[in-house]
């Protein structure tokens, strides 16, 4: 956990170690190949990806299986405006899906490592841990602007200009933009929660106190959608029941699932959800306009090979007819997605995603203590949140691969013992009826 996360936290952003035959290594490969190394070849712990045949070894297949089909359909180069986007090869194939099973090797990490409920409670104190020695950086930052990773790596990692908010700044940190640490906040407000409700102490502290105070530093973060996932999250886990909890994070998740199909159709609100942003920030409605525009774009682009997408270099992407320039910019997570990989790759990515929510509100019932309702629904429901910012934002790193990992684990290992106790009182009931 702590090398996922912390990789997160504290490696310089789009700094690469560009090694021959596999993809280049940086701040998202590098803590997630660490930890599956450290886990396999030092604590000797057997990790495996397809195991039994269900939901997850059909998604992770078309997973690793689409790329090679869309690189066999791309196998034409793109002449625009006098430059040449040069066609989908093999190696491409084979360079992609090494990639993305490295991203998503903390998903199989926390799938099969995290299944008690010790390990449930653990999770979420990292997370509380790492929230409070963050939020000193984060302070810092908010106070003296985004200049920590000039300071230490030499360079800015993004825009400095959207840092600024509201006269002030939004902090940055090592995690390249202040949109990730935002959400980086929510969740870690998400943890505390649960320990709040559960009377859970961190070192002595008070969960409560700690509550309020990540509260605080989520405010200073700036950024109205992650606000709106952490303050709403804790109302819904103070105030709501478990079956609420678990129903919002199912809606969330199937407006995840159905965003693509609804835009396609011209079915989701994208004018009125502007207007109503419009009424609180003329700025942040214009912010999420341009995304709106851009995303309509793009999905028109994608529908010419919608199935398997248009593969990599710069293919997904709508360019000038004179000059070849790229004229678009990709926000959401799911455009990159359904664009570069199509319908295969946005069920493949998504339903291993969606899988986890599903399972926990599925085994719910056979649920014995407050304990682990409360860790299962606030899981959850912080799930389903990270579907919904894949929509306007790309914040899908590998330590929340890890969550939706454990997420899972944790829901399979409920079902594995209830089917055990079922077991055994079927047999002590057959013992008995037999007068052994």
């Amino acid at each position: 956990m702590w090398t996922i996360l912390g990789g997160h936290m504290f490696l310089p952003v789009r700094t690469m170690v560009d090694l021959p035959m596999i993809p280049p290594l940086g701040k998202e490969s590098i803590p997630a190949l660490a930890a599956f190394l450290g886990c396999r070849f030092i604590a000797r712990r057997r990790v495996s990806f397809l195991g039994q045949r269900g939901g997850v070894f059909w998604l992770l297949l078309l997973f690793m299986l689409g790329p090679f089909v869309t690189a066999e359909l791309n196998g034409d180069a793109i002449f625009i405006g006098g430059h040449r986007l040069p066609p989908m090869e093999h190696y491409d194939a084979v360079s992609t899906v090494i990639n993305q099973l490295i991203i998503i090797m903390p998903f199989f990490l926390g799938r099969q490592l995290f299944r008690t409920e010790e390990d449930h409670i653990l999770l979420f104190r990292v997370l509380i841990l790492a929230g409070l020695f963050y939020s000193l950086l984060m302070l810092f930052e908010v106070r003296m602007s985004p200049q920590l990773h000039r300071w230490l790596y030499g360079y800015f990692p993004h825009s400095f200009v959207q840092q600024v908010r509201f006269d002030g700044f939004r902090p940055v940190v090592f995690m390249g933009h202040g949109l990730w640490v935002a959400f980086f906040t929510a969740v870690t407000v998400i943890a505390a929660t649960v320990f709040w409700q559960l009377k859970i102490k961190v070192r002595k502290f008070s969960p409560a106190n700690i509550t309020y105070y990540l509260l605080l530093i989520l405010l200073l973060c700036k950024s109205v959608a992650s606000i709106i996932y952490g303050y709403g999250a804790f109302l819904l886990i103070k105030v709501a029941s478990f079956k609420t909890q678990l129903r919002v994070a199912r809606i969330l998740v199937l407006i995840a699932l159905l965003y693509p199909t609804m835009s396609i159709m011209n079915l989701f609100p994208h004018q009125a959800l502007t207007e109503w942003i419009e009424s609180m920030s003329a700025e942040r409605a214009e912010s999420l306009n341009f995304r709106f525009k851009n995303e309509h774009i793009l999905l028109e682009h994608a529908q010419k090979r919608s199935f398997f997408g248009w593969g990599g270099w710069g293919r997904n992407r709508v360019h000038d007819e004179e000059t070849g320039g790229d004229t678009t910019i990709t926000d959401g997570k799911w455009i990159i997605t359904f664009g570069v990989f199509g319908w295969m790759g946005f069920i493949a990515e998504f339903g291993l995603l969606a899988l986890p929510v599903f399972r926990a509100a599925s085994v719910f019932k056979w649920v014995k203590t407050q304990q682990e309702m409360t860790f299962l629904s606030a899981h959850a429901l912080l799930i389903g949140m990270l579907m919904v910012d894949q929509l306007p934002n790309a914040s899908l790193a590998p330590w929340l691969w890890l969550m939706a990992g454990v997420l899972l684990g944790r829901s399979e290992a409920i079902v594995e013992a209830y089917r055990t106790e079922n077991s055994v009182a079927f047999i002590n009931k057959t013992l008995m009826k037999q007068g052994v």
